[in-house]
């Protein structure tokens, strides 16, 4: 698996470290420190994932993130020392795909970026677009279109969307999708409502009131088939 993978990371010696176990793994790896220098090296060319801290100086890692999510879903792992609900929370509500703590291993980190890697490689299947009122949905490019428009989307939330859509009117529950979609049993299952109130956010009208993404009480969540377009 070849991949361009940046680090954004103000402390140098653990930017290096993070750089020469990815590297031993094969892939291309250059960082930055600062948010404001990742956002103009995006400028210039194109990465498959990024690893971010929260604390860099001037512009935080959330910051950039929002920024970054206006046109950009590339993946991306939060790599934190701040170990609070609210700042995980926070950080995959505003677009991050996994959020690890410090101190990380260098190898665990590695085995991470794989994971995430592997979720957001486009399928060799081709698979048809889903469309739904103005939106149109390609599973195998990451990709929703509003009226031709792209929706920044994350990988994880353009996964899950994916996931709903193609079983339209089957209702899964939090446990399901997290196993589906994270390709894991455990784990924090308040992580699967998160991501649904973000997709909530981008597609529907009212998010309290949704028309796409349901909530079955007591049960999960499921795809309204009805508003598929034939």
């Amino acid at each position: 698996m070849k991949a361009d993978i940046l680090i954004i990371e103000d402390v140098k010696e653990l930017s290096d470290l993070f750089e020469l176990y990815i590297k031993k793994e094969g892939f291309q790896a250059f960082s930055c420190e600062t948010a404001e220098e990742g956002l103009e090296l995006l400028k210039k060319r194109n990465v498959d994932l990024i690893i971010l801290d929260i604390n860099l100086p001037g512009m935080d890692g959330f910051e950039f993130l929002q920024e970054l999510r206006k046109n950009n879903s590339v993946p991306v792992i939060i790599v934190s020392a701040r170990e609070a609900d609210e700042d995980m929370i926070l950080g995959l509500g505003i677009g991050a795909d996994e959020f690890v703590t410090k101190p990380v291993s260098p190898k665990v980190l590695v085995a991470r970026v794989r994971a995430v890697l592997r979720r957001s490689k486009m399928s060799n299947t081709k698979m048809n677009t889903i469309d739904f009122g103005p939106f149109s949905l390609n599973p195998e490019a990451y990709s929703l279109k509003c009226n031709n428009n792209r929706v920044a989307m994350s990988a994880r939330e353009v996964e899950i969307l994916s996931y709903l859509a193609q079983h339209p009117g089957q209702v899964f529950n939090p446990e399901h999708l997290f196993q589906k979609i994270w390709d894991n049993r455990f784990g924090d299952l308040t992580t699967v409502a998160v991501y649904i109130q973000r997709i909530r956010k981008k597609i529907e009208k009212d998010a309290k009131n949704p028309e796409y993404v349901k909530t079955i009480h007591g049960k999960g969540y499921s795809f309204n088939k009805d508003m598929l377009r034939q």
